[in-house]
């Protein structure tokens, strides 16, 4: 929490973690209008996916780009270039009149995103760098917050009735905070640093911990994408409620960031990631059961696991034996940000042909696999 203290007492910190809050603002003001969409453009459940994945698509396409681009223009502009293009391109999704124009709006919200994310990740780095400040984590807890202030403006869908509007006023409170604080890091500059060159014979020892992180981190996303319709088609939940699961992923995500690295000091990142994937299967369970209630506290669970994993398999990650750190994370989120881009349409098939229910009964099952993932790994550490 000491990192928490120090971004809410110094403006220096306080504007780049803001921007990790205003991309989740943003992403979850569309999330939550994704039943609204389908409906308004009569899409089936497999378009919907195709169309979801499109947005993964242009997150992941924009990395091999986004380090250059950086580098050429500074880090703090591009930081701030980039949540003015979030900004604008995120309101073209709700604006789409055909589905082949949700497809290419959805891709360039994909890519606005995916470059203010490695924006604003180099910035916070090159920050803890010069200052000798650590914030990196409390960082991405803001992402979670600005994933739980989405949510709480799920209660306005009936009020406003108008999801143009919403996305508005979402585009309007990222905007404002941002012109606050944006000129404490708009002047920083990136140093430039040689890259290794990634072996072959490193996959191995990773490929584990790969397949955890695109299991992972395929499930957040499937959460976050696929939740609302969930609660709406197969809950039956009231329309107030629509945007319930997603809100209570979103605030034990957070509170799991925010608290996270005390709990792992104590037990150890193996046995971190083995509790967040017994507290995801038990989120799960609940999930299954259809029932309003018990499906939104099983998706808060859900958060509550997911949110210790992923920044858990970096730290394993950075530390196998044999491999720099730089590498064994970058091949994690390599391998996470694939399961960003397999899980919609996947799912979004097993929900056309069978039924949305059948495909969170997919990803409890593969959350098993996690367990199964991890016996493997403590033996292989042993």
């Amino acid at each position: 929490m000491k990192s928490l203290r120090l971004i809410l007492g110094n403006a220096r910190y306080f504007g780049p973690s803001w921007v990790f809050a205003s991309i989740n603002i943003l992403f979850g003001t569309w999330a939550i209008y994704i039943p609204t969409v389908k409906e308004n453009l009569a899409i089936d459940k497999s378009q919907l996916g195709v169309a979801i994945f499109c947005l993964s698509l242009g997150v992941f396409i924009v990395f091999p780009f986004a380090s250059s681009i950086i580098n050429k223009v500074g880090v703090g502009k591009s930081t701030w270039y980039g949540v003015i293009l979030s900004c604008i391109t995120a309101m073209l999704p709700l604006l789409s009149p055909t589905f082949y124009t949700l497809m290419a709006s959805l891709f360039l919200f994909g890519a606005s995103n995916g470059f203010t994310d490695i924006s604003m990740n180099t910035l916070v780095t090159e920050l803890e760098k010069k200052d000798g400040a650590k914030f990196m984590s409390a960082s991405h807890g803001f992402f979670s917050l600005g994933g739980v202030l989405a949510g709480l403006g799920s209660f306005l869908i009936g009020p406003l009735g108008n999801p143009v509007l919403h996305m508005g006023i979402a585009v309007l409170l990222v905007l404002t905070v941002n012109l606050m604080f944006y000129r404490q890091y708009v002047g920083e500059e990136a140093v430039a640093i040689e890259k290794e060159v990634f072996s072959l014979k490193h996959f191995k020892p990773l490929l584990l911990l790969g397949l955890i992180s695109f299991i992972a981190m395929g499930s957040e996303g499937a959460i976050v994408d696929w939740s609302g319709l969930y609660l709406k088609e197969i809950s039956l939940a009231p329309e107030a409620l629509w945007g319930a699961g997603f809100l209570g992923f979103q605030i034990t995500m957070t509170v799991g960031r925010f608290l996270g690295d005390g709990i792992s000091a104590r037990l150890g990142s193996v046995k971190m990631v083995a509790l967040g994937t017994l507290l995801s299967i038990f989120g799960y369970v609940l999930v299954l059961t259809t029932v309003t209630y018990y499906t939104i506290v099983g998706f808060a669970l859900c958060g509550l696991g997911f949110s210790v994993i992923i920044p858990e398999l970096f730290r394993i990650g950075g530390n196998v034996k044999g491999v720099a750190s730089s590498q064994g994370v970058s091949f994690i989120a390599g391998a996470g940000y694939s399961g960003f881009l397999c899980a919609p349409p996947i799912l979004g098939f097993l929900a056309d042909n069978y039924s949305l229910k059948t495909s969170f009964m997919v990803l409890f099952c593969v959350a098993l696999i996690i367990l199964g993932a991890l016996v493997l790994l403590k033996r292989r550490r042993a």
